[in-house]
Parts: C-alpha cells; structure tokens; sequence
C-alpha cells in the first residue's frame, strides 16, 4: 500500500448516498427555479428549495452555468423520451406529428431557462440535436407513407421549422404568450397534403418552385 493510500481513505458507501441525494436535490430544484425565472436566478435560491448549503452546491456544480447545462441537458432528453413515446402511442401519423410539435412548443413556452437557451446558445446539445433530428424523420416517414404530407416536404424542412417556432415562442413570450399556438396551425395548414402546389427548390429564391418533371 502507498503513502497516498494511507493518507486517503476511501469514502464510507453512506457519504457518497448523501452525495447522489444531494446533486439530485439541487438539480431538482434547480429545474425548477430555472423554468421559472431563467437563467439569470441567484444560486442561493436553488440553495434554498434543494435544501443544501452554497458549499455543498458549489462541490457538485463550481459554476451556474454548469449547473444550467446539466439541467437543460437532462430536461430536453426527458422530452425527447417522453415525445417518442407519444409518437409511438399515437396511431394517426398525422396527429402524431401534430402533437410532437404541440408538446415542442408546449414544453418551450413553460420554461424561461429554454426559451433563454435559444438565444443565447442555439438551444440543445449536439446529441439532443440528432436525436430530435431522428425523431422528426421517423415522424416524417409516416406521414409520406399514409399520403398526409404536402410533396416534397423533408426531413430538414421540419427541423428547421421546428427552429423557427421555437424563436417564435421566444420573441412573442411577453409580448403575446400563446401567439405560438396560432403560427403552428398556420404552419400544419401548409404542411398538409391538401396543397400540392410545388414547392420552392431549396436553396432557391422563394418565387422558383420545384420542377414536376
């Protein structure tokens, strides 16, 4: 055995239980706090409702950013697990796409800390990123098998719309709170099958639209 060794006792099993309970209970309340007042909330509140100290807080997460990653990070994996799921449990493809952008918004207009993470970083990580990206895609190719979905719409389409949405719950959340629900219905307006009128070629003027060869 080495000096080190003796000098560094292991850790009895109960310390690191109460460790585990302590980081779950401050990004528990964390969560929370975040959703409610955004990123810009002091600590010492997320301190407060988890029940820890500021030195204990500070052992697990040495800054607020990092503790604001993890908490995003671990909420929009729970929601992506969570709109699978739905996506799976909803035999109507087209109400299955419906609700995965319901819930997206839904989700975003409910928590400032979010909302806050688009501008400021873009949003999710890169791994949320492709899994949502996956999801869409899946969600995607029900709707073109069941004959739902306008021609020519991809995959990419509806990522970038879900993008665009997701600013829209941004910019109209003091302003006009629930404004993103009426752009979504315009949008699965014209997502729907019903019109099928060319689109634009992608990457093209607004005014070119794709060619019916």
């Amino acid at each position: 055995m080495t000096l080190a060794e003796h000098a560094t006792p292991a850790p009895r099993p109960g310390r690191r239980a109460d460790a585990e309970r302590n980081r779950a209970a401050i990004i528990e309340a964390a969560g929370a706090v975040f959703a409610e007042c955004g990123g810009g909330v002091d600590v010492r509140e997320i301190a407060r409702r988890s029940g820890v100290g500021m030195g204990t807080l500070y052992r697990h997460f040495p800054t607020k950013d990092e503790l604001l990653a993890t908490v995003l990070e671990r909420q929009f994996n729970a929601w992506l697990t969570d709109a699978y799921q739905r996506a799976v449990a909803t035999e109507d493809p087209w109400q299955a796409l419906a609700g995965f952008f319901e819930q997206l918004l839904g989700t975003q207009a409910g928590n400032r800390a979010v909302v806050e993470s688009y501008a400021s970083t873009g949003g999710p990580s890169a791994s949320c990123i492709q899994r949502c990206y996956a999801l869409i895609d899946q969600l995607r190719t029900r709707c073109v098998d069941a004959g739902v979905l306008r021609p020519g719409v991809t995959t990419e389409d509806l990522f970038l719309l879900s993008g665009s949405l997701s600013q829209a719950v941004l910019t109209t959340a003091e302003s006009h709170p629930g404004q993103w629900r009426r752009l979504l219905r315009i949008s699965l307006d014209g997502l729907s099958s019903r019109n099928a009128e060319p689109l634009p070629v992608r990457g093209m003027g607004a005014d070119t639209p794709a060619s019916t060869d």
